[in-house]
Order: structure tokens, then C-alpha cells, then sequence
């Protein structure tokens, strides 16, 4: 039989509870392999229960030096229950000096505190109980999650000015820089809003005209890594340009808005704009002879493309690697059957074989083939290669890299490119 003795206003500060006629202290912390909150209990006697009734701040300080200890237990390990139990006397019954000395040599939840309004001066300083005098049962996760941050910023010497902050709280970047940023103007002191909104129209305009295009080698969403870092580049040297005096996180966290907004409106645009934007769709008009294609992977799986589809080849070809392109599966061939030629893309190696009929096998002879390589710059590179060999076939790659009849040759070509 469980009964509830004693509780607080926040209903994860612990409880007390008696169960079987004994007092224990329980607390929610962690979870299990489920991801389910799990529930430790230990046992206290009354003096305990009396300071955990009447100083809340000794309460939240035991709850912070528990903590721990469940972190300790796991998914489905036992609390250790005589170190919890250690923890009463000197945590709730000894003087503020000896609280002080013990938070000095045990491992305590710092951020479960400071969201509970402790002085994060006096932490800082090692004065716990003196901090806990602000301390309320409400919580303010927002408060300890700006803590963390400016601790890990501090870890790496990065102080922010107020600009910096506020350029971080625009972009939603402040607590963390891993989110993905995104426009909250909301967010920023508004006597502050002007100048960043100015520095946000310094970053457009000097981006104004770039993309950043799809690379489907990388899937049907990923974008082109070198466009990106292209345009990272541009927006932080413009930044840096405005205000020299800027944290290395506040031009971080401008360039990346930039990029990611660029790149989500490739990623959302039909792959038909997608090739218009890089300069596709060169196969229009230009590309009558072209009446069907065939696309096959390194798998053997085909996709048929016909002049009449309602989509380019370029677009049909790329949504095929996008759909295909893996780890295993890095090489990618547009065969023109009436022409009797085709290209084969080999992303793992950043090059590129055009395959030319020279003879057709009579009275049961093999064909003779042409086979020249060429190395390739990047996803750009084979947009461009692809885009030529739909509009005009082998003949209009010749202008399109420096071509080579020898494997060997190749290898040699790529491994000099490569500094090897």
C-alpha cells in the first residue's frame, strides 16, 4: 500500500511517500529500454522528512545529488540505494559550510537547479545552499538550457556581445547549434531587430543569384556539398565585412540560414525546375534523334525513358539515381540503343566512360566498341556531361573534359588530381 506524505507543486521535485509503513523518497529520472520514465524509491526517516517539508532548497539539493545515481542505474539497473541513503544526513542535515565541501567532491544534476532559480553566480562559486535562497518549486527549463549553452560556448572562449546573442536567438540557434535555423524575429530584443535585420539583407544580397542544386548521388534529397560550402563562404565574408567585430558563431549561424534556405527550396522544387535552375533541360529542342533512352544501375535494374514522357531525360535520369544511388550501387549507365551509344557515370571514382559503336557484329562476331574516359569535377560536373550526351550524344562530350582511351591512363589522371 503506497500513500503520498508529501509533495510539491512541481510534480517531478520528489515526493515522499509511505509504502508498507515505511518513509521513502520517490523520484522519477531517466528511462527504461521502452523509453518509459522509470521510478527509483529509497528509504528516509522523519528528521529527513521534516527539513524536505520546510527548505526547499535542501530538497532540490538532495534531488541534484540523487540524480546521478539514477543516471548511474540505466535503463533497468537498481538505484544504489546505501549511496542514496548516504546522501540524507550530510545533504539535509549538516551545516550550509559541510553542504558546500560535499557539493565540491560528489558528481550533482548543475542544470536541475539553475532551472529551479538557484543564484548561478553562487554556484558557480561553490556556495550551493547560499544559492538555493532564490530557489522556487516552479521550473524554468529555458533558463538552464542558456546556461548550458553560454558553458559550452565559454568551454570554447566564445563570448557573445549583444548583437551575437541577438543574431542566435533569430535564427533559433542560442540554445542550440545543431537546430536547424529558421527566421524568429520575435525572439530578438527589438531595440536590437533593426541592425540585425539590416545584417540578415547584407547576407541576401550577397548570396543573391547563387543556388545550391540536388545531388542525387547522395539521395533524392541531399544537396550539392560544394555549392553549399560556395555559398557559405560568400555570405560569411560579406557578414564579416559589415561587422568585423562578430562572434565566429553569429556569422555561423547567418551563412547557415542562408544555405539551408537555399537548399530547402531545390529540395522542394520539382526535379524539372531543378535541372532548369542548373542549366538543364539543354536537351529541348536540341535533341530530336533522341527518341528513347535506357537507365541502368549497378544492380541491373532499367528504367525506360521515351521522347513523348512528360518529364526531360535529364529529370527522369537523376530521379533514378536519386531513387537508386547507394554505397553498393555507385555506377550509372544511359544507353541510346537506336544510336548505338552511352554513358557510363562511375560516382564512386569521379569519372565518366563514353561507349561509341564502331561496328555491328555480323555473321555472329562480337561488335566493336569505343570506349574513352574522362575524369569528372563534382555533381555539377555530371549534370553537365549528362545534359550534353541527351542533347547531342558522345559527339557533343568532346568539348565536355579531356577524354583518354586507356583505363590506366585514367587512374593515373585521377590519382595526380587526388596529390598521390
Amino acid at each position: 500500500m503506497r500513500e503520498v506524505v508529501f509533495t510539491r507543486m512541481s510534480g517531478w521535485i520528489p515526493n515522499v511517500i509511505r509504502e508498507d509503513g515505511e518513509l521513502k523518497l520517490m523520484l522519477g529520472a531517466g528511462a527504461d529500454a521502452n523509453h518509459e520514465p522509470r521510478t527509483f524509491t529509497f528509504p528516509v526517516r522523519e528528521a529527513h522528512l521534516a527539513v524536505i517539508r520546510e527548505d526547499l532548497g535542501r530538497h532540490l539539493l538532495l534531488w541534484s545529488a540523487v540524480l546521478p545515481l539514477c543516471d548511474a542505474a540505466g535503463t533497468r539497473g537498481r538505484l544504489d540505494e546505501n549511496a542514496a541513503v548516504e546522501l540524507l544526513d550530510p545533504v539535509l542535515l549538516s551545516a550550509p559550510a559541510d553542504v558546500d565541501a560535499l557539493f565540491r567532491r560528489i558528481p550533482w544534476d548543475r542544470s536541475r537547479l539553475i532551472a529551479h532559480g538557484a543564484d548561478i553566480d553562487l554556484l558557480e562559486r561553490g556556495q550551493v545552499c547560499a544559492a538555493m535562497r532564490a530557489a522556487t518549486e516552479t521550473s524554468d527549463g529555458k533558463r538552464a538550457q542558456e546556461h548550458h549553452a553560454n558553458r559550452r560556448r565559454a568551454e570554447r572562449g566564445t563570448v557573445l556581445g549583444p548583437l551575437d546573442t541577438a543574431i542566435l536567438k533569430y535564427t533559433g540557434q542560442y540554445l542550440h547549434g545543431a537546430t536547424v535555423p529558421k527566421r524568429i524575429p520575435g525572439a530578438v530584443d527589438p531595440a536590437l531587430l533593426p541592425e540585425v535585420m539590416h545584417l540578415i539583407a547584407v547576407a541576401e544580397q550577397a548570396c543573391a543569384g547563387m543556388r545550391i542544386g540536388r545531388d542525387p548521388r547522395r539521395g533524392k534529397r541531399a544537396t550539392d556539398k560544394r555549392e553549399w560550402d560556395r555559398m557559405a563562404t560568400t555570405v560569411d565574408t560579406a557578414v564579416r565585412r559589415a561587422h568585423p567585430e562578430l562572434a565566429d558563431d553569429a556569422v555561423r549561424t547567418v551563412s547557415f540560414l542562408m544555405c539551408s534556405e537555399a537548399a530547402d527550396r531545390s529540395r522542394n522544387a520539382p526535379m524539372e525546375d531543378d535541372e532548369e535552375a542548373a542549366g538543364g533541360r539543354a536537351e529541348s529542342g536540341g535533341s530530336a534523334r533522341k527518341t528513347s533512352l535506357s537507365f541502368t544501375d549497378d544492380k541491373g535494374v532499367e528504367k525506360k525513358w521515351v521522347k513523348d514522357s512528360p518529364r526531360t531525360a535529364t529529370a527522369e535520369f537523376w530521379e533514378f539515381v536519386g531513387d537508386r544511388s547507394a554505397g553498393d550501387n555507385e555506377v550509372f549507365t544511359i544507353e541510346d540503343e537506336e544510336m548505338g551509344e552511352g554513358i557510363q557515370l562511375h560516382f564512386y571514382a569521379d569519372s565518366i566512360a563514353r561507349i561509341t559503336t564502331v561496328s555491328v557484329g555480323e555473321g555472329g562476331s562480337d561488335p566493336e566498341y569505343r570506349v574513352e574516359y574522362s575524369l569528372v569535377d563534382g555533381i555539377g560536373g555530371y549534370r553537365n556531361l549528362v545534359s550534353a550526351f541527351v542533347r547531342g550524344g558522345c559527339v557533343a562530350l568532346g568539348e565536355h573534359g579531356s577524354w583518354m582511351s586507356d583505363a590506366a591512363e585514367l587512374e593515373r589522371a585521377r590519382r595526380r588530381r587526388a596529390g598521390k
